[in-house]
C-alpha cells in the first residue's frame, strides 16, 4: 500500500507510474489516496493548498480521471482540477488497483464510499470502529456497491508486564507546548474535521493509534486483535518505534501465536 496525495501528484503521470509498478509487483500495489490537511508543508512545495471540502473536491476528481486512465484508452477529461487530452496509457493494469480512504468529515465518507475500495480508519476502540464500519456498509449497500476492506491504524507496544508498557507509553507521548510537533498538532486540529477530540496523547503517535489498544502483555495485544477481527477489520495500518525491533517482537510474541 503506497499512500498518495492528490494535490502532490499528477493523475495522468501516476496512473502510468502505478500501472507499471502492478505489472512489476504482480498485482501487489494498492493505494491509500490521503487527501492532505498541512497547510505549511503545502507552502514549502509551492503546491496549492485547498480548503477541507475542496481538498476532497479536488480528491473525488483525481479518482474519477485515475480510473478512467486505467481502464479506457484516448482519454480527454477537461475537469475543474484536472485536464488531459486523448492520453493512451499502455500497458493497463491487468486489473484495477485497490484504492483505500480515510476521512471522517461528510464530504470525505461521501467520496470514500461510492470510489474507493477500502476504508482506512485513525484509531479508536473496537466499539467506535464498529459504529464506523456499520456506517460506510450502509452507505454502500444504499448504493448498490461491493463490500469495502477496512483497516485500523494501531501504534504496538508489546511487554511482557503491564508496568513494561506503562513506562513505554509516558516515555513516548510527551508533546510540550513549546515544541515544533506542537504547532504542528494545532494545525491538525485547524484543518480537519474530525468526529472526536484529538488529544495531545493521541498526537503523540500518528493517526490516533495508541487508541486503537494494541498495547499490552501479548496475551492481551492478541486478545484485542481478536475483537477487532469480530466487528470486520481485515486489517492494522501497524506503527511501532523502533520500527524494526518492534515488528520483530511483534512478529515473534503476537503472530506466531495466532496462527
Amino acid at each position: 500500500m503506497v499512500a498518495v496525495r492528490p494535490t502532490y501528484h499528477n493523475p495522468a503521470l501516476l496512473a502510468k507510474a502505478v500501472a507499471n509498478l502492478e505489472h512489476i509487483s504482480n498485482d501487489r500495489i494498492s493505494l491509500n489516496v490521503v487527501a492532505s490537511w498541512w497547510k505549511a508543508e503545502a507552502e514549502k512545495y509551492g503546491i496549492e493548498f485547498d480548503q477541507h471540502d475542496n481538498r476532497y473536491a479536488r480528491t473525488s476528481e483525481w479518482i474519477e480521471l485515475l480510473s478512467k486512465l486505467w481502464q479506457e484508452d484516448h482519454v480527454s477529461f477537461n475537469g475543474k482540477y484536472y485536464q488531459v487530452q486523448d492520453n493512451v496509457l499502455q500497458p493497463k493494469p491487468r486489473k484495477k488497483p485497490f484504492l483505500y480512504a480515510g476521512g471522517e468529515s461528510e464530504a470525505a465518507k461521501t467520496m470514500i464510499s461510492t470510489q474507493c475500495d477500502g476504508y482506512v480508519m485513525h484509531g479508536d476502540s473496537p466499539e467506535g470502529i464498529a459504529r464506523r464500519i456499520e456506517g460506510m456498509k450502509e452507505r454502500r449497500e444504499k448504493l448498490g456497491l461491493p463490500p469495502m476492506k477496512f483497516g485500523v491504524a494501531a501504534y504496538s507496544i508489546v511487554r511482557e508486564t503491564e508496568q513494561e508498557v506503562k513506562k513505554e507509553i509516558e516515555r513516548i507521548t510527551n508533546v510540550e507546548a513549546s515544541s515544533a510537533s506542537y504547532k504542528n498538532y494545532q494545525q491538525w486540529v485547524e484543518n480537519t474535521q474530525l468526529e472526536n477530540e484529538l488529544s495531545k496523547k493521541d498526537y503523540s503517535v500518528s493517526n490516533r493509534g495508541l487508541r486503537t489498544g494494541l498495547t499490552g502483555t501479548p496475551a492481551q495485544v492478541q486478545d484485542q486483535i481478536v475483537a477487532f477481527e469480530k466487528i470486520g477489520v481485515d486489517f492494522f495500518l501497524l506503527q511501532a518505534s523502533p520500527q524494526l525491533e518492534e515488528m520483530e517482537r511483534f512478529s515473534n510474541t503476537v503472530i506466531n501465536q495466532l496462527i
